[in-house]
């Protein structure tokens, strides 16, 4: 019987080789598993800071806000959830609000629950699905031809550790709803943000992030999350990307000379249905925490709100906000050339041209 040396050996293969092959795939192996545990320890880890700080802090509390009449708003996923809490608040104070979503029976069953508590206000439905960059176009589109302004863009659509898939455009889901979807509907309403706004009323970009993005790597070379994929580390990245985002827009913003300015929000740890996606042991550890741990929706709209109309963010913009207060975001996202190369490549991937400035 041939030994494994005699056969190696008369193919041409040492022993040694076969020895280092085996270790570099174990290597590979421990690699990758490591890929996927490290994001979810971190969400996980930074989930249980915020619910901590929810326990032993009260919830921000929305001042009382002069009348909007005669503004306009666009609320993405505004159907549910905090999305709806801030469709319905902003209705409230009499914005003209128009409610986004790709789901049409759960956005005309919001703006019904809407118009019976506030019968008087102007509030509406329009389709908008977020992973398909023609629908963005269409929206847009079809927004422009009614000659409505625009005052309040309102980015708060997403999803959250959905399986690796892809949009309609190839893009993993993550990055392609949460902000390639939104970096393009942001981009293609700009002018008629900017026409909107005035020097006493600017304009205002609301996009809403989340504290996973302290734990966000941003890989320029791997933006899909194709390698040893993660939904918490896909997750995590897309939130990360619309806080560096929403600080290079207000740079441009400002280099315009424009009056429009852009604020990114985080609602802390809220009870919505964007847990769909976790698992079962997870699922029923937040069944029996949420109550007493967990915002509400409408506790977790109200930094949105505030960005949104509150008169002390006038002019202000390139902010941080949580809880109702400016903080600071993870050091990563004031990095301005990284800003740039981020907007470079999601000009490219949405087939934009770039803004001069």
């Amino acid at each position: 019987m041939r030994t494994a040396e005699a056969v190696t050996s008369k193919r041409g293969v040492s022993p040694s080789c076969v020895s280092v092959c085996i270790s570099n795939l174990r290597v590979l192996e421990v690699m990758s598993f490591l890929a996927l545990v490290i994001p979810l320890l971190k969400v996980y880890y930074v989930g249980l800071k915020v619910l901590l700080y929810q326990l032993f802090n009260e919830s921000f509390t929305l001042p009382a806000f002069p009348k909007q009449n005669g503004r306009v708003a666009i609320v993405t996923g505004g159907a549910k959830g905090i999305g709806f809490e801030t469709a319905r608040h902003l209705a409230r104070l009499g914005m003209h609000v128009m409610i986004a979503g790709h789901i049409d029976s759960e956005g005309h069953e919001a703006v019904k629950r809407i118009k019976a508590e506030y019968p008087n206000e102007k509030v509406e439905f329009e389709h908008l699905d977020l992973t398909s960059l023609n629908n963005v176009c269409q929206f847009v589109k079809r927004f422009k031809n009614r000659g409505l302004p625009l005052h309040v863009l309102v980015n708060n659509a997403a999803v959250m550790l959905v399986p690796q898939r892809q949009t309609k455009d190839g893009f993993e889901e993550h990055i392609g709803l949460n902000y390639l979807g939104h970096f393009l509907l942001t981009s293609l309403l700009l002018d008629t943000l900017k026409t909107s706004g005035s020097a006493d009323s600017c304009s205002r970009v609301v996009t809403v992030s989340s504290a996973t993005h302290y734990v966000g790597s941003l890989n320029l070379e791997d933006l899909q999350s194709s390698c040893c994929y993660s939904p918490y580390g896909a997750y995590a990245q897309s939130k990360l990307v619309l806080v560096m985002f929403t600080y290079h827009l207000q740079q441009q913003l400002l280099t315009d000379g424009s009056h429009v300015t852009a604020n990114v929000v985080d609602p802390g740890v809220v009870n919505t249905d964007l847990y769909q996606h976790i698992s079962w042991p997870a699922k029923l550890c937040k069944w029996i925490v949420a109550w007493f741990l967990f915002r509400t929706p409408e506790q977790g709209a109200s930094t949105s709100i505030y960005a949104a109309v509150a008169p002390d963010l006038e002019g202000t913009g390139g902010c941080y906000l949580y809880n109702g207060q400016k903080v600071k975001s993870a050091d990563i996202t004031y990095d301005e050339q990284l800003q740039h190369q981020l907007y470079h490549q999601s000009c490219d991937l949405v087939r934009i041209a770039e803004r001069s400035h």
